[in-house]
């Protein structure tokens, strides 16, 4: 029997698949009897420890089970003669697979979006004045003095039109705590209306605005503040608010601290 640590589970397959995983098993070869021993051992614990247990982890518990009773007790047809059936683990197998599939898009999905925080992007430029005359002349004269100071001014006034769209950008882009919070307090205000996706993203152009949204909406249906349906692949999403989206402990936990204007550097 394997000591378990218990630690923060996500759900009742990231408790699986770490049990299977700490007793070095082969998903495909699962020793049902001591992952289904071990799986409940965890419950109970995380019961002792007055650790509100989800539903589906208790559906998850029953579902291994009741693959150990058919791999444990031979099935007979009418006369009496065994029946020859598939493995029962072969379901669990594919949902364990599908499982970790998804959850390794997610955190490709996080690693995409804290990149994408330290990207900025700037105005185009014209730069024409520069390729058509390569090379400059220095006259001394009051007419070419006083156009190449008009010059540096126009250069100057760029550079503070480019620090003012960075700073205006960093402000504007609301991290992923801030869009947890307006999605919140979005849904609390109306817990019976039926939310769709897109109209949570509050900037459809920008595929930084819309990573945001998408994890901000993973965080939240994980946390049970919001529940999340999709009725078709590559369908719009509804969000729904969830069992816990009265908690004030978690609208407090992503309460948004103010802004710090970051300057930049010439």
């Amino acid at each position: 029997m394997y000591k378990v640590k218990l630690r923060s589970f996500e759900g009742p397959f990231d408790l699986l698949v770490y049990l299977i995983e700490t007793a070095e098993m082969s998903i495909y070869d699962i020793r049902i009897s001591e992952i289904t021993s071990q799986y409940l051992a965890c419950i109970r614990e995380m019961e002792e420890q007055n650790i509100e247990v989800a539903e589906e982890f208790m559906v998850l518990a029953a579902t291994l089970i009741e693959i150990k009773s058919r791999m444990v007790i031979p099935r007979e047809d009418a006369q009496g003669e065994p029946v020859v059936e598939d493995d029962p683990r072969k379901e669990l197998v594919q949902r364990i697979l599908e499982y970790k599939k998804f959850k390794e898009m997610a955190g490709q999905l996080q690693e995409a979006e804290e990149r994408q925080t330290h990207v900025f992007t700037k105005p185009q430029e014209d730069i024409s004045e520069y390729l058509e005359n390569p090379e400059e002349v220095l006259r001394l004269e009051m007419d070419s003095l006083v156009s190449g100071f008009l010059l540096f001014l126009r250069k100057k006034k760029k550079i503070e039109d480019v620090r003012k769209h960075y700073t205006r950008v960093e402000r504007e882009r609301s991290s992923m705590e801030h869009r947890i919070y307006s999605i919140l307090t979005r849904v609390r205000k109306n817990t019976d209306e039926t939310f769709s996706f897109r109209d949570l993203v509050e900037d459809k152009k920008d595929k930084r605005d819309i990573i945001v949204t998408f994890t901000s909406v993973l965080e939240m249906a994980k946390e049970r503040v919001i529940d999340l349906r999709q009725r078709k692949t590559y369908g719009n999403i509804e969000v729904k608010a969830g069992e816990n989206v009265e908690n004030d402990d978690i609208l407090k936990r992503y309460s948004p601290e103010e802004f710090t204007e970051e300057v930049l550097s010439e």
